[in-house]
């Protein structure tokens, strides 16, 4: 795959921004939240439905490049509330070993105040080394 954006198939085109980015061995993927393909929050209030939601989200833009999940080298995971993440942390482990697998790279934690998207949760990014 050539350098420049990736963009899964029959999701909305983003604005002022691509959902994952190649250049050269790394693929750049943006903080997915729990949209599905019409760009809808999915389980609004439910803090476990929106992390299945955005990991999956991350597994597309993943795919959609060609690259395996065991390629990505770095996580962040932003949260609105730690102590919903900690309350999910079964359904989390969960949702994360079906998208990503037994694979747990090096990854980072951030409660936020808030996220742009009403109503999102919880918003994911990753970095992938492209073999």
């Amino acid at each position: 795959m050539a350098d420049g954006p990736v963009q899964p198939e029959g999701w909305a085109l983003p604005k002022g921004y691509s959902n994952g980015y190649r250049l050269g061995n790394m693929l750049f993927v943006a903080g997915q939240v729990a949209w599905d393909e019409r760009c809808r929050i999915v389980g609004v209030g439910d803090f476990a439905a929106q992390f299945r939601q955005a990991i999956q989200n991350v597994r597309t833009v993943l795919d959609q490049a060609g690259v395996a999940p065991e390629r990505v080298g770095r996580v962040t995971v932003y949260v609105t509330d730690k102590d919903a993440y900690i309350a999910a942390s079964r359904e989390v482990g969960a949702a994360w070993r079906e998208s990503m697998g037994r694979h747990f790279p090096a990854m980072s934690l951030v409660q936020v105040a808030a996220l742009l998207e009403e109503g999102a949760m919880v918003e994911i990014e990753a970095t992938a080394v492209v073999e």
